[in-house]
C-alpha cells in the first residue's frame, strides 16, 4: 500500500483546508445573502450559527479523517463496526463533490472572464446600466466563451493537483491565499475611502430591527444556519480528506476555529468591500445573485480607477473559487486513490476528461439547453447547487454527526477522543446532551427549509 501523503506544514494544512471553505460561499453568497436580510442582525446571527453548529461538524469530519487515515468511503470502513454500512455515505460524498465541481468551475469560470474584461479595459468608465449588465447577458448566452473559461478551470485545477499534495495544492494554495488575504485588505481599505462609505458600514454592521420586519425573523435565522454549512462545505468530505492527512499534533478544535475564523474574516472583509462601495455610489445591495456580475461593475466603471480596481476585485475573487477547485479536487483524486488504486497520474486523467464533460451542461443550461428545467423551474445550474446545497450537504453533516456521537456508528467516546488528541483547545465532554439531541434538530430544521 502506498505511503499516505501528508502537509509539509500546519500553516500549509491551515491555509488550504481554509481555502477548501472559503469561495464563492464567501465573496459572493455571503454579501448577496447579507443584503438581501438587511444586514446588521443577519450577520450576528451568522456567527452564532457558525459558532454553535459550523465548527463541531467541521470537528468531526476532521476527526474521522484523522482516525480513518483516508478518504470517505475508506474511513467508514476503517471506523465502522463489522457489518454496518456506514461507508455508503461515501459513495454519496463523492457524488456531491462531483455535483460541486459540475457548477463551481462554471461560476469560477465567469469571475476569470470578468477579470480578464476589467483588464483588458471592456468595461471602461462612462458605461451605461445596460452596457455593464449587458456585459453578463452576452457572457451566458455564448456557449463558446463559457465553454473555454470553465474548461480552463478544469485543467488548471488538475494541472496543480498532478505534483501531489505538498508539491501542488499545499504549495499553490499557500502563496494564493496569501495573495487573497492581501487582496482583501487592501480592497476593503479603498472601499472605507470611498464618500458615503459609512452609511455602508451602518447598513451592514448596526442591527437594525426594520430590517428584520421586511423578511421576517424566522427567515433569517434559516438563512444566517444554511449559511454557516455552505460557507464550510460541510457534509460531503470535502473538509475530511484534510484530517487525513493531519498529525496528530494538535486538537481538531483548535484548528477547526482557526479555519472557521479565516473563512469568517474572508467573508466580513468581503461585505466590507461591497457595502460601502454600493452605499458611496447609490446602488442597492440587496440586488441578490446579480449583486456581483451586474451590480457591482456598475460600482466600478463609475468609480475613479474602477478598471484597476474591478480586475483586482475580480482577481480575488479568482483565488477565492479557485481554491475551493483545487480542494475538492484533490479530495476526489483521494477517493479514487484509496478506492480503486489508481494513481495519481491515472485519478488526474480520467477526472479531468469525467469533469470537463460533466461540467458543460451547466454551460449549456444558459443559451442552448437554455428551455431545460431539471428540478421544477429550475435551470442546470440551479438543480445542480439545490442537489448540494439544500440535501447533500445537510444530509451528509446529519450522517456525520450520527456517527460520531451515537452507539450505532464511531461512538462519542471515540470521537471526543481523536478532536482532543494534540495540544490545544479541548472539546467538553459534557457538550454530549446538545451534540445528541439538539444539533440534529437545527440541521434537520436546514434540511427541511431548505426542500421546502
Amino acid at each position: 500500500m502506498m505511503k499516505r501523503e501528508s502537509f509539509g506544514s500546519r500553516l500549509g494544512f491551515l491555509l488550504v483546508s481554509a481555502g477548501c471553505a472559503i469561495g464563492i460561499g464567501n465573496v459572493w453568497r455571503f454579501p448577496y445573502i447579507t443584503g438581501e436580510n438587511g444586514g446588521g442582525y443577519f450577520v450576528l446571527f451568522y456567527l452564532l450559527c457558525l459558532l454553535v453548529m459550523g465548527v463541531p461538524v467541521l470537528t468531526m469530519e476532521l476527526a474521522v479523517g484523522r482516525a480513518g487515515r483516508g478518504s470517505a468511503v475508506l474511513a467508514y470502513r476503517t471506523l465502522e463496526a463489522p457489518g454496518k454500512k456506514w461507508h455508503i455515505h461515501g459513495w454519496f460524498c463523492m457524488l456531491g463533490c462531483y455535483l460541486l465541481m459540475m457548477y463551481y468551475t462554471t461560476v469560477a469560470g465567469w469571475m476569470a472572464s470578468y477579470f480578464g474584461r476589467f483588464l483588458s479595459g471592456a468595461f471602461h468608465a462612462g458605461m451605461s446600466s445596460d452596457e455593464v449588465g449587458g456585459m453578463f447577458a452576452k457572457l451566458l448566452s455564448s456557449p463558446g466563451e463559457m465553454a473555454m473559461w470553465t474548461e480552463m478551470v478544469v485543467v488548471a485545477g488538475f494541472a496543480v493537483c498532478s505534483f501531489g499534495l505538498q508539491k501542488g495544492l499545499e504549495r499553490i494554495s499557500k502563496y494564493m491565499m496569501l495573495a487573497l488575504l492581501a487582496l482583501i485588505m487592501v480592497l476593503a481599505v479603498h472601499s472605507l475611502t470611498l464618500p458615503g462609505a459609512g452609511e455602508g458600514i451602518k447598513f451592514y454592521l448596526l442591527p437594525s430591527i426594520d430590517s428584520v420586519r421586511s423578511r421576517g425573523f424566522g427567515s433569517l435565522i434559516t438563512d444566517a444556519m444554511n449559511q454557516a454549512f455552505f460557507t464550510l462545505s460541510l457534509g460531503i468530505a470535502a473538509m475530511e480528506i484534510f484530517g487525513s492527512y493531519m498529525s496528530d499534533g494538535h486538537t481538531l478544535t483548535g484548528e477547526a476555529v482557526r479555519i472557521c475564523a479565516l473563512d469568517t474574516f474572508v467573508a466580513l472583509m468581503a461585505g466590507m468591500i461591497i457595502f460601502p462601495a454600493c452605499f458611496s455610489f447609490g446602488v442597492a445591495p440587496d440586488q441578490g445573485p446579480s449583486l456581483i456580475f451586474v451590480t457591482l461593475p456598475q460600482v466600478f466603471v463609475n468609480m475613479a480607477g474602477g478598471r484597476f480596481w474591478g480586475a483586482l476585485f475580480f482577481l480575488f475573487m479568482i483565488f477565492a473559487s479557485f481554491s475551493t477547485v483545487l480542494a475538492v479536487f484533490e479530495n476526489i483524486l483521494a477517493m479514487c486513490m484509496d478506492t480503486f488504486g489508481w494513481s495519481r497520474r491515472k485519478a488526474v486523467l480520467i477526472n479531468l476528461l469525467v469533469l470537463a464533460a460533466a461540467s458543460l451542461p451547466c454551460v449549456l443550461g444558459y443559451n442552448l439547453w437554455s428551455d431545460l428545467h431539471i428540478i421544477g423551474p429550475r435551470d442546470v445550474l440551479d438543480s445542480e447547487d439545490f442537489l448540494v446545497s439544500n440535501l447533500l450537504l445537510p444530509c451528509g453533516s446529519l450522517i456525520y454527526l450520527l456517527f460520531c456521537v451515537s452507539k450505532w456508528g464511531w461512538g462519542f467516546d471515540s470521537y471526543i477522543a481523536e478532536v482532543n488528541r494534540g495540544s490545544g483547545i479541548k472539546l467538553s465532554p459534557k457538550l454530549k446532551p446538545y451534540f445528541k439531541w439538539v444539533l440534529p434538530i437545527l440541521i434537520l430544521v436546514i434540511l427541511i427549509q431548505g426542500l421546502i
